[in-house]
């Protein structure tokens, strides 16, 4: 038990704390403080979702995670190492879209919205990619054993991190000025200044923590040429997925209204042409890369070695059978606990919770809960085994989802409240904890980007889906039956991880 205490204050462990800190900051930033200061502008609240966009970085990061993994930074990767070079790159593009958001005011027009939009973009595929290396660093800054703890630090860092970004611009605005009743701008243009320096906790950590010690595979085999072919590459495929995506966007307007007069649900059509339009944008990148592939502009070995390679390891390691019980764990073990959340905040205010008591007891005590339950189950793991406490967490998702009916049948009651935020959101904690060791421990250092930024991809894409569905479940069956069901699309996880257990064991894992 004292091994485990002792992990703790492991210098890696703490490092996690400051760098997931500066990876909680940028998100808000984009969202709910951002949203604050368009309201204050004026921006009309259909202009506001333009800014979704932003959002997809954290999606499809996966897509460029190989560009962490295969090419260097010029000058950076001499001087910091691999890592910390991608990182130190990421972090002051992130300070320098926060600053490019703060130089813009959306007030003045469709021009400075555009700009304003453009740098939110620019903030999300920063931090996205911050996210793709910090994840690597932990990998392979450290063995399995410290990998449930680091996982713990880092959560309770990024958790520290968004309430900086949250409650943080709105104490900034109101001290220099900001009034719901009249815009001031210079007010949003300082606090955004003031979070853009918050950024040099990731910043100095950066600069002063060593490069990861584990072998990997010589990075700098491919000419300079190479890497600048194979980066343009890149740019052209997903300008190609953009432009496709953005010119259907008509057709499948026209899609929608047409499918919902069959359909039961205009939910279900909507998901129907939005893959449809995503899938057909991401065939034409494909084919583009393909073409330049076949036609010999880009080096074809690196281009297998980034997307291709990353993926057949993984069935290569773990077989075939193995393998695809490993990905539908990690694509099923969340559902539970996502579905749910979707609606959560609508639950509260539908019981009657005003907002400053669903803020103090959810936004406020109930982080504080999944940082306490993200230590213990970064401590669990250590003592019993990943396994065992990722299958105890989604155990306890299964049975503290059940929670939620006995709240709605308590209706306004801030006790039950307390103590079903506090059950959900410990065991939420530990689950995190135990999942990403788990998922930290199926990765091979030579792809560690890649296969993580897969990995996390994954872990939120089916349950995203299906909470999408979760208002239209809870108007047909009403809140204590969806949480009945919540739960009860959590159990066939148990059985996922039991499985996946015994094939570990008998792979020696």
């Amino acid at each position: 038990m004292r091994e485990a205490l002792r992990a703790f204050v492991h210098p890696r462990v703490l490092t996690m704390l400051f760098l997931g800190f500066s990876a909680g900051i940028p998100i808000l930033l984009i969202f709910s403080s951002l949203s604050l200061w368009l309201r204050e502008a004026g921006v009309d609240r259909a202009a506001v979702t333009f800014f979704s966009w932003a959002a997809l970085s954290y999606s499809f990061k996966f897509l460029w995670a190989p560009l962490v993994d295969r090419l260097p930074v010029p000058l950076l990767s001499k001087w910091l190492g691999r890592r910390r070079g991608w990182l130190l790159l990421s972090q002051l593009c992130v300070v320098a879209a926060i600053c490019w958001m703060s130089a813009t005011d959306p007030a003045q027009g469709l021009h400075s919205l555009i700009l304003i939009a453009l740098a939110a973009m620019f903030l999300g595929f920063s931090s996205a990619t911050q996210d793709i290396v910090i994840d690597a660093y932990r990998i392979e800054s450290a063995g399995q054993e410290l990998q449930a703890v680091m996982a713990s630090s880092y959560m309770a860092g990024y958790r520290l991190g968004m309430i900086v970004a949250g409650a943080g611009p709105l104490l900034l605005a109101s001290y220099f000025g900001a009034d719901p009743e009249v815009y001031n701008y210079a007010a949003w243009r300082s606090t955004y200044l003031v979070m853009a320096c918050t950024m040099l906790v990731g910043l100095v950590t950066t600069l002063v923590i060593d490069e990861p010690s584990h072998e990997t595979r010589q990075q700098d085999q491919h000419s300079v040429s190479d890497y600048l072919r194979f980066l343009l590459l890149f740019l052209a495929a997903v300008a190609v997925f953009i432009s496709v995506f953005f010119v259907t966007s008509g057709i499948g307007a026209e899609l929608k209204a047409g499918f919902s007069d069959g359909l039961v649900s205009g939910y279900l059509a909507g998901f129907l042409v939005e893959a449809l339009r995503f899938g057909l944008a991401l065939v034409a990148a494909a084919l583009i890369g393909g073409f330049v592939i076949r036609r010999g502009w880009v080096n074809r070995e690196m281009a297998r070695d980034s997307y291709v390679s990353p993926v057949e390891d993984f069935f290569v390691r773990y077989g075939f059978r193995t393998s695809v019980l490993l990905l539908g764990l990690i694509g099923f073990y969340r559902v539970s606990d996502i579905v749910l959340g979707v609606i959560a905040n609508l639950f509260y205010q539908d019981l009657g919770f005003s907002k400053l008591e669903i803020a103090g007891v959810v936004k406020t005590f109930g982080v504080c809960m999944t940082i306490a339950g993200g230590f213990l189950g970064g401590f669990l793991s250590m003592r019993f085994g990943v396994m065992r406490i990722l299958f105890l967490g989604a155990l306890l998702t299964v049975l503290t989802n059940l929670l939620f009916m006995y709240q709605a049948h308590a209706g306004h009651d801030l006790t039950v409240l307390y103590f079903v935020v506090s059950a959900d959101n410990l065991s939420a904690g530990i689950a995190s904890a135990a999942f990403v060791a788990f998922m930290s421990s199926l990765t091979n250092v030579s792809f560690t980007a890649t296969q993580y930024a897969l990995f996390s991809s994954l872990m939120t894409l089916f349950p995203k889906l299906m909470g999408g569905y979760s208002g239209t479940i809870v108007e047909a069956v009403g809140y204590s039956n969806f949480f009945l069901v919540a739960s009860l699309i959590g159990l066939p996880v148990l059985l996922l991880v039991s499985m996946a257990a015994k094939r570990l064991s008998f792979s020696g894992h």
